[in-house]
């Protein structure tokens, strides 16, 4: 009976290993790219028949020798819902399946960015119910070689359940489009917070670039387990060397109380991320406290603690007892102390922070930290005792080029879609140089790999954010990857999104995403959809020199040249003579051209207009209302011009 038992139990495995299987993205829900051939591929048995099904179509095909299959289905019309169906040893229905726009969305934070961070969320969820819109999420991973399958991700319709995870330019994209077309709209968000171009990028596109082809000679193909323990290893021996103790979390209760002796934790600066300090770029729990002394009448005061900003979560405790928690990382923390809290002496103040990506810490305006008696305040700026006490201990995705390309873009080839959607670039703004050819590289292999022909790739350029505060006289890396951006507009079927109006020069994430998608969409409307209509703002194309003045001509004109200024005055512009010394200058619009002149400068010979990291003030539109991108007419050498990429071992 055993010996039966045994036999039948091979048997049943044997079979079981011989199931057809498909991609992740072949779930119920999906979205099918209509009016282009469809490729349906998966895993079989070796030499195994797989008959696949759709509409009325049936088309057949024999996994190769290690039992993987891929077949085209003819292209159909918008339409659904449909059934598709996988015949091999077993049999897999896929349901729910429409035909319509596929469009792939990707990059880094600002496209990651969920609709549940947006302020007027709660409204925009209760305007979310669209079953013809599907959003796709791929779960993030990294890896050392190219992957066949994602990680996780499902199909899930528009609703205001499920709306909240979507990336928001991706959706505001997806409602447009769908509010113009009428028919189903499919969005593949594979993006990843703060991650630059190189790791989107294949292997072989590397290989084939004379300006990488060095770099990635030396680079390993990876075992990300073992690269994973060396990591390990390094991380927390670095932080026993910055704090002179392991990282636990044993008596991490005693950590609030004020008689806690914390004599031997080093210090940090706040207000500042942890990041850009000793403490290096982690996630996980840190515990912060600051020491103050307080006299008998401040004591007796009512008193509001201001803690600036908590990246990510925060348990704050005034001598042991807590006065407040928040989860929301960009939201300055005021707690009231509860009355008889504090004391004359010494008072302690213990935070206890949970960063979980991103940057950590506290961080934010200094005159926003401090303990506020009514007449009077307390400044608690300046070094704070640290511990940390547990880090979550993960690769970061910019340690090797190509993690995120093997990971999450592989799986998706050959999915049909129309187009990509492209947000990224603040990740490469100390290259952004280089980013001349990364970024086009990219956009290149990519159409290389899917083989679907020069697909629409339309990008956003970087809004304005004031990093490093640079400008002309100083040079500026936020306005070199602008540009950087605009000249990848020299690849056929390019598109960018200017969003120098919509920024936040303190803010890397700016929460008007309605806008960006919207533009967007108003370049798939006219170059893909034939739905004519302005889609750009104006763009610089000549330069003309009359005397003490310059001439500045542009392309996209709309229906002409305009300020949002109601008196008229164009701000921005700022021109140079041959000493390359730039200086604020005049700018009015005369006959659908730019007249710019300076007194300071006679004889004139370059014009920058938004040259710096923090271009909030500049006011070229077209009368459509769309920007004008920010640019310079001269060629000197930039700030970035000798930064080149290295890898991050």
């Amino acid at each position: 009976m055993k010996k039966y038992l045994a036999i039948l139990f091979l048997a049943f495995s044997f079979c079981s290993n011989g199931n057809v299987r498909m991609p992740l993205l072949f779930s119920d829900g999906m979205v099918l790219q209509r009016n282009k051939p469809i490729p349906v591929w998966g895993w079989a048995d070796a030499n195994e028949k797989i008959e696949v099904r759709f509409n009325k179509q049936i088309k057949t095909i024999t996994a190769d020798s290690k039992g993987k299959w891929m077949l085209k289905l003819d292209a159909e019309k918008a339409g659904g819902p449909f059934e598709l169906t996988i015949i091999g040893k077993n049999k897999i229905a896929i349901k729910d399946v429409l035909v319509g726009e596929v469009w792939i969305c990707s990059g880094q934070s600002n496209m990651e960015f969920q609709m549940y961070k947006l302020p007027d969320f709660e409204t925009q969820k209760e305007q979310a119910n669209n079953p013809m819109i599907r959003h796709f999420g791929v779960a993030q991973d990294l890896s050392g070689s190219p992957k066949e399958d994602l990680k996780a991700g499902k199909w899930v319709v528009s609703n205001k359940e499920n709306v909240g995870d979507f990336t928001a330019v991706g959706y505001f994209f997806a409602k447009k489009i769908y509010a113009e077309l009428k028919i189903p709209i499919g969005i593949i968000n594979t993006s990843w917070g703060g991650t630059c171009v190189e790791t989107w990028t294949s292997r072989e596109a590397f290989e084939n670039s004379s300006e990488f082809k060095d770099m990635i000679a030396e680079v390993p193909q990876l075992d990300m387990d073992a690269v994973f323990e060396t990591y390990k290893k390094s991380v927390l021996d670095n932080l026993k060397k910055v704090q002179g103790f392991e990282v636990t979390m044993t008596n991490e209760n005693q950590f609030k109380n004020p008689n806690f002796e914390d004599k031997n934790w080093p210090e940090i600066k706040v207000p500042s991320l942890w990041e850009n300090q000793q403490i290096g770029n982690i996630d996980g729990i840190v515990w912060m406290r600051k020491t103050i002394v307080l006299t008998a009448e401040q004591a007796q005061k009512e008193a509001v603690l201001h803690l600036s900003k908590v990246d990510d979560e925060d348990h704050t405790y005034v001598n042991g007892i807590e006065v407040g928690t928040n989860k929301i990382w960009d939201t300055k923390r005021v707690y009231k102390i509860p009355a008889g809290v504090l004391k004359e002496g010494m008072n302690v103040i213990a935070v206890r922070i949970a960063d979980y990506t991103g940057g950590g810490g506290i961080y934010g305006d200094p005159a926003d930290l401090n303990i506020d008696f009514n007449d009077s305040n307390v400044s608690l700026e300046g070094l704070w005792k640290f511990n940390v006490v547990q880090v979550k201990i993960a690769i970061s995705p910019n340690s090797y080029p190509s993690l995120l390309y093997n990971a999450m873009v592989n799986p998706l080839i050959p999915y049909a879609f129309q187009g990509v959607l492209w947000y990224q670039g603040e990740a490469n703004v100390g290259r952004a140089e280089q980013y001349k050819i990364a970024f086009p590289l990219m956009i290149t292999d990519w159409r290389t790999k899917w083989n679907q022909g020069d697909f629409p790739f339309y990008f956003v350029q970087l809004s304005t954010f004031d990093e490093y505060g640079g400008n002309s006289k100083k040079g500026s890396k936020w306005a070199e990857l602008r540009e950087a951006q605009s000249e990848t507009l020299k690849l056929p079927k390019t598109g960018m999104v200017v969003t120098t109006d919509i920024g936040n020069a303190k803010d890397i994430h700016p929460t008007n995403k309605q806008d960006v998608g919207k533009r967007l969409a108003a370049i798939a409307l006219n170059n893909v959809y034939n739905k004519k209509m302005v889609y750009s703002g104006p763009t610089f194309l000549s330069q003309e020199i009359k005397g003490n003045q310059i001439i500045l001509t542009f392309d996209n004109l709309g229906s002409g040249l305009s300020t949002s200024d109601s008196n008229g005055i164009l701000k921005g512009f700022e021109i140079a003579g041959a000493d390359k010394v730039f200086y604020s200058a005049k700018a009015i619009i005369q006959n659908n051209k730019v007249m710019v002149s300076s007194e300071n400068v006679p004889n004139p010979v370059a014009v920058h207009y938004g040259w710096a990291d923090d271009d909030t003030e500049i006011n070229l539109f077209n009368k459509e209302n769309f920007p004008a991108s920010p640019f310079r007419t001269d060629n000197w050498e930039m700030i970035t011009a000798n930064e080149k990429y290295k890898v991050n071992r």
